[in-house]
């Protein structure tokens, strides 16, 4: 916390999720830009897609989109990736950004699926509109994102563990991961969940505003946590201010969650650095959290 006098501690500076993302991935006129038919299935607000994004081949694998029924009734769509010829591989839940399940969020699930599980992106916005189709922040944030209430979401990951489980997942062995706006739900569902085994945050808020649908702030999650988390942040990230991930560290500690729960800062990473489709992406570092998140979930998922 940044102080203005020595004996008066001044509020922590964050950008709003909508400013942090225009800062951290507006796009560069250096860069080369890939268009075409790739590019179509990225989020209208993702466009134009960076040369540096990485296309996964889908050879040895099964891809399909889905419909996931949740507690309330509700068909929600979903994307599966997994391993051909393999039952019962460990199932990961990859948890979307603000843009929803693009091309991006499916190319995760296709390098989980290569590292042997079984990985579904459920479309945890799909009640309130398609995150893919609008184009300004401001707007997505407002009438789509802002509309999902915590209690939904987590409802709506106990379901797809429970779909992947009844269409050849082992969902016994749980794992969870997400991206910014995802990466904060990781948190949120670890406090949820005994049946989690282990998750992994990237750059997802730890302190945040409550309201009447989001009614959670993952700093104050961190005594029920039921499982394992590795937090990957960005020493330049705006949104997530150190002071933050200092506070998330030592509210872990007190609680006696840490060790195993951990958080990698990486220097000189901004907010965004693991989406390769933006000028944010830092090859370094998402080299270095993929690693990370492979032996972690090596470590407390597949066992």
């Amino acid at each position: 916390m940044t102080t203005d006098r020595d004996d008066v501690p001044s509020p922590v500076e964050r950008l709003a999720e909508d400013r942090n993302w225009i800062a951290s991935t507006g796009l560069s006129r250096r860069h080369i830009l890939a268009g075409g038919a790739f590019a179509a299935g990225f989020a209208a607000a993702c466009q134009p897609v960076a040369a540096s994004t990485i296309q996964t081949p889908a050879d040895g694998l099964v891809e399909e989109a889905v419909s996931i029924p949740t507690s309330d009734g509700f068909a929600m769509p979903g994307f599966v990736a997994r391993p051909a010829g393999k039952k019962k591989a460990p199932v990961i839940v990859v948890v979307h950004e603000i843009f929803g399940v693009h091309e991006w969020v499916r190319d995760m699930c296709r390098r989980f699926a290569k590292a042997g599980y079984h990985a579904v992106a459920p479309d945890l916005f799909a009640r309130h509109g398609d995150a893919t189709k609008v184009s300004d922040f401001k707007q997505l944030v407002a009438e789509i994102v802002s509309n999902a209430p915590d209690k939904q979401v987590l409802s709506d990951i106990d379901a797809t563990y429970a779909f992947a489980g009844a269409h050849g997942g082992d969902a016994t062995r749980r794992g969870i991961t997400g991206f910014c706006w995802g990466g904060r739900v990781v948190w949120l569902y670890a406090a949820h969940s005994a049946a989690l085994d282990a998750g992994v945050a990237f750059y997802g808020r730890l302190v945040t505003q409550k309201n009447d649908l989001q009614t959670l702030s993952a700093i104050e999650e961190v005594a029920k946590l039921k499982a394992p988390v590795l937090g990957q942040y960005g020493e330049l990230d705006k949104g997530i201010p150190q002071a933050d991930v200092e506070a998330m560290r030592a509210a872990l500690k007190a609680a006696g969650k840490s060790p195993p729960d951990a958080i990698t800062v990486h220097a000189g990473a901004d907010h965004g650095f693991m989406a390769d489709y933006r000028p944010s992406y830092n090859a370094a570092a998402a080299k270095a959290a993929w690693s990370e998140t492979i032996d972690w979930f090596g470590k407390f998922v597949k066992g």
